[in-house]
């Protein structure tokens, strides 16, 4: 068996936050009577027939409960930890009982405003994004301007040791809030540094200034997280990132993901008009050591190494999620993938290889570009699992980086066919025997896949999985 570092914990110094909702599976009808009704309610469609390749099979359906059945609460990211999924989103978290996957179940939910909601697990703790203003550090404070210097974005810490009933740690400022984080272990055990990607400064933002050319890096010292604290700023594009062509491709204004590979001191950088390959051998200073940029790219969103870290996969967020992009006008170039090979031991370099788009043409109401995957983990294999918004989900064998296909998806069909509503599938990675959508409007989908090429996945097993901060897998671990 493939285990992470065992770091079970309790946190300690614990402030006594008020304001967090916490909506617990046993005391669901009690809880929501006094939870906040949250802005948006209109009715999730029911419509988009599920459709799947032979050889997935759709398992289950989870659909979000109050107070996040509604189209302004949207599902985000994942992690995963033990029998547990916990799944982000813009008013906070869900967390997933997962031991059975074709039942899986509500254990709590955690009302915690803050937009975005991406979420990392480290042991009992739990990192939360926030990416929009609040007026305070606190669960349930109002929203704020970006022009107010008082207002707080950043990171929010909460201590999971009982999934039933998670407790608000602290909060840590960022510039610029947090978009997506990172989990880099420190190498003692006894910390961990999460790396802070945001974006899009503007002068009239205090707390958002340009040139925003960096990343904050927060210390959480595992026996003491209520004193996590901005460590670093390392500037990655002191000579200025991509500028932009002033239409589609965004500039370089900080980055939009990170996936780290701490077992081999190296991290994928996907920075708005540039990708870039980083040595983080010293956790605190991260070093640029190779970027590229592609005119077909409008917005370097994503990257995930192959398992020998040989290669990289880097995803394009054309129209910022939002729009139909998987159509025969965008094209294969697009809004997709673009599969590099590293070359070189020491300060490799990135050679181009090919495109990976969607092949299932969606409709004009569908948004649809590449979104988040991770790797299916077949020991001496390359294959991927991604999301594509209301494309759906696609198995991906890339294992000739220069041919890529997709081996198997699924999706539903749109949820409007008369005006383009957004939705689909945010983020879907592979854990522990399944795959694991969570769907923007839809709640958690569960997937099975019956295919002899991905049957040695199932010899890989973990006991905790980041997928931006990504694990070694070897045959033979069991």
């Amino acid at each position: 068996m493939l285990k992470s570092p065992s770091r079970r914990r309790r946190p300690r110094n614990r402030p006594a936050y008020l304001g967090l909702t916490l909506l617990g599976a046993t005391a669901l009808v009690a809880g929501l009577t006094s939870a906040p009704a949250a802005a948006g309610t209109e009715d999730i469609p029911d419509v988009g027939e599920v459709v799947t390749s032979d050889n997935v099979n759709h398992l289950a359906n989870v659909p979000k409960a109050p107070p996040f059945d509604n189209m302004d609460s949207t599902g985000t990211d994942l992690a995963f930890t033990g029998d547990y999924a916990i799944d982000g989103n813009y008013n906070g978290f869900v967390i997933y009982d997962i031991s059975q996957p074709a039942e899986p179940r509500i254990v709590s939910q955690v009302l915690c405003e803050g937009g975005q909601g991406d979420v990392t697990v480290s042991g009992d703790l739990l990192y939360l994004s926030v990416d929009y203003p609040r007026e305070g550090q606190e669960c349930g404070a109002p929203a704020s301007s970006p022009e107010d210097p008082d207002a707080f974005e950043g990171m929010r810490i909460f201590d999971i040791s009982d999934m039933t009933q998670p407790e608000y740690v602290s909060a840590v400022p960022t510039d610029c809030g947090s978009h997506t984080n990172t989990l880099v272990p420190g190498k003692d055990g006894k910390k961990d540094y999460i790396y802070v990607s945001s974006y899009a400064p503007a002068e009239q933002f205090p707390n958002c200034q340009p040139p925003h050319d960096k990343i904050s890096i927060v210390e959480v010292p595992l026996d003491d997280p209520a004193a996590a604290d901005v460590t670093a700023e390392p500037v990655l594009f002191p000579e200025g990132g991509n500028e932009g062509d002033g239409g589609m491709a965004r500039p370089t204004e900080g980055c939009h993901d990170i996936t780290a590979y701490p077992e081999r001191d190296v991290a994928a950088g996907a920075c708005m008009g540039d990708g870039i390959i980083m040595d983080i051998s010293d956790p605190v200073d991260p070093t640029v050591t190779e970027r590229v940029q592609d005119d077909n790219f409008a917005f370097w969103h994503s990257a995930t190494f192959t398992n020998k870290a040989k290669g990289v996969l880097f995803t394009d967020e054309l129209g910022g999620g939002v729009a139909a992009t998987c159509n025969e006008e965008v094209g294969p170039k697009r809004g997709a993938d673009a599969v590099y090979s590293m070359k070189g031991k020491k300060d490799p370099t990135l050679e181009f290889e090919s495109y990976f788009k969607n092949p299932r043409h969606q409709a004009d109401t569908e948004n649809c570009v590449a979104h988040n995957g991770s790797l299916i983990p077949v020991p001496g294999k390359d294959y991927f699992v991604q999301s594509w918004y209301q494309g759906g989900v696609s198995v991906i064998d890339f294992n000739d980086p220069a041919n890529p296909e997709e081996i198997g998806y699924f999706e539903r069909g749109p949820l409007s066919e008369e005006q383009k509503i957004t939705g689909g599938s945010w983020s879907a990675y592979y854990y522990n025997g399944h795959v694991y959508s969570s769907g923007m409007v839809k709640g958690l989908d569960v997937l099975e896949l019956d295919d002899k090429r991905l049957k040695g996945a199932e010899k890989v097993t973990y006991d905790e999985f980041n997928p931006q901060s990504q694990p070694r897998y070897k045959p033979g671990n069991r």
